[in-house]
């Protein structure tokens, strides 16, 4: 069977919020909930979070879907906490549903995914964002992260920027634990918590640093801040390989002509293509 595209923020959902509410034993206040693509959130009655994701059997034969759960086991970075979580098979499609019960998180997101305008982070909350992703990239896993809910290999790096940068080499030299989906509406300010870990698993040095980077293009200043932070990731090879992973799926065959984030990726990969050919 084929798996339909869908758009949680467009489809029904009660059903599937009458079913996480009756296997996790709480009420979910639908005057807080939040729909993104792929999945839906709210506060329960019991002062947590539960978020629902639809996810599709063929994207979990990696890791199985258990990103926010296996996330508890990270420390010393700055995320909610796991409290308990359902799973279960839809009757129809070749779908996985997975309800997971966290901490409530302590403001509210920066943003979109990717900004227009400048958040005007403190300092303090630098601090955390790079204190966590330091702390994230030193552990181990067997996972492998999963951005745009596919399995992060070589073979996926090598595909993604060669199809807008033929002939670079793509070999990567390390992995590292990441996020798999930094952006700017899975962070929280002014109190920096980062959350939305479905995707989190081993992915080449850089990745976190290169999405935040590329969702933040709009805002020039906000985005040569992130690579000012982020400098020692983005400034080895396997980052650099990251930023052109990155610019290629914003420069793409399904490019916005009207992106502002268009001139400054391409500005930026053709640097790093000179860059990694010189070298």
């Amino acid at each position: 069977m084929t798996l339909r595209s869908v758009d949680l923020r467009k489809e029904p959902v009660e059903a599937v919020l009458d079913r996480a509410e009756r296997m996790l034993g709480m009420r979910l206040d639908c005057e807080t909930m939040a729909r993104k693509r792929r999945s839906v959130g709210a506060c329960t009655d019991r002062g947590t979070w539960v978020r629902v994701e639809r996810r599709g059997l063929d994207r979990i034969r990696v890791q199985g879907g258990d990103g926010t759960a296996s996330a508890e086991a990270l420390h010393g970075i700055a995320k909610p906490a796991w409290l308990s979580g359902v799973v279960w098979r839809d009757e129809t499609e070749p779908v996985m549903w997975r309800a997971d019960e966290t901490g409530l998180l302590p403001d509210a997101p920066v943003g979109s995914a990717v900004v227009t305008k400048d958040p005007q982070l403190s300092e303090d909350w630098w601090a955390s964002l790079n204190a966590s992703l330091d702390a994230l990239a030193a552990q181990h896993t067997n996972r492998i992260a999963t951005p745009d809910t596919e399995t992060l290999t070589q073979e996926l790096v090598t595909r993604t920027i060669h199809s807008v940068f033929p002939g670079v080499d793509t070999a990567v030299v390390g992995w590292r634990p990441a996020h798999g989906d930094l952006n700017w509406a899975n962070m929280t300010a002014p109190v920096f918590c980062l959350f939305d870990w479905e995707d989190w698993g081993m992915a080449p040095r850089g990745l976190d640093a290169a999405t935040l980077w590329g969702a933040s293009l709009a805002v020039s200043a906000l985005a040569d801040r992130v690579r000012s932070e982020r400098r020692n990731d983005l400034a080895s090879r396997d980052g650099k390989l990251m930023t052109l992973f990155v610019a290629a799926k914003i420069l793409g065959p399904y490019a916005d002509p009207d992106d502002p984030r268009l001139v400054p990726a391409k500005k930026m990969a053709e640097q790093y293509l000179q860059e990694l050919q010189a070298s």
